[in-house]
């Protein structure tokens, strides 16, 4: 939110007082004086005007998950666990899911409370690849590298999908780089090929990499770096 309005927001502020404030420095946001009304304040931030609490922030969580197979990524769901229920965190509801994971998919997810991070993180602009570890029924055809790599026309969406990145590593298990996610992308880019996907692991969003330390259902924190290099 813009500052001038969040300061007029306030029942104590008029739209002249929070202009004036600001034009004599009295408004600082995380200890720095800031006169800049268009200036965008962040649900994390802390605001003070006139040395009154204007908004107090929160603490911005990150965290890692090792998801196992049988787990949906949704805050809540009536029939089955969700991906939250394993977070032993007293503010889990405020929570969401940087880049969703099916049922049956295992391996990095990422929760945080902070939008604009997980935006960052998941937006097909940033060209931030996920990686795949792919299992499937039969062999896979090596023609396959050179078709993922231009790109399968998929008829619902009537789109033609982002060049991915196919490393076979055995007759029946392969690394897959996307750009993005469509829906059920890679079981559907397989079956192209008529080969059903048996196993899918996601082992890396971008930068971050999934920890070994973490057995499936285990979590931590980020560290600052992994945060950072978002």
């Amino acid at each position: 939110m813009r500052l001038d309005r969040l300061l007029a927001n306030q029942p104590h502020l008029s739209r002249q007082d929070a202009r004036l404030l600001l034009a004599r420095g009295q408004v600082r946001v995380d200890g720095q004086v800031v006169r800049d009304a268009a200036h965008e304040v962040r649900a994390f931030a802390r605001v003070e005007a006139d040395g009154l609490p204007i908004q107090s922030g929160c603490t911005a969580r990150y965290f890692m998950l090792h998801k196992p197979a049988g787990y949906v990524s949704a805050t809540r769901d009536p029939q089955h666990p969700t991906v939250l229920d394993l977070l032993e965190e007293s503010d889990r509801a405020d929570l969401h899911i940087a880049g969703r994971l099916d049922g049956n998919t295992t391996g990095l997810l990422l929760v945080t409370n902070d939008g604009r991070w997980s935006r960052r993180l998941t937006q097909p602009d940033s060209q931030l690849g996920k990686v795949y570890r792919v299992d499937t029924a039969h062999d896979i055809d090596p023609a396959c590298v050179e078709h993922f790599a231009a790109g399968l026309y998929f008829r619902f969406e009537n789109l033609i999908t982002r060049p991915a990145r196919l490393e076979l590593l055995g007759p029946r298990q392969a690394r897959l780089t996307l750009h993005e996610g469509r829906y059920h992308q890679v079981k559907r880019m397989f079956g192209r090929f008529r080969n059903p996907v048996t196993a899918l692991h996601r082992e890396r969003m971008g930068p971050i990499v999934l920890d070994p330390a973490l057995g499936p259902g285990q979590y931590r924190a980020l560290t600052i770096e992994e945060i950072a290099s978002v």
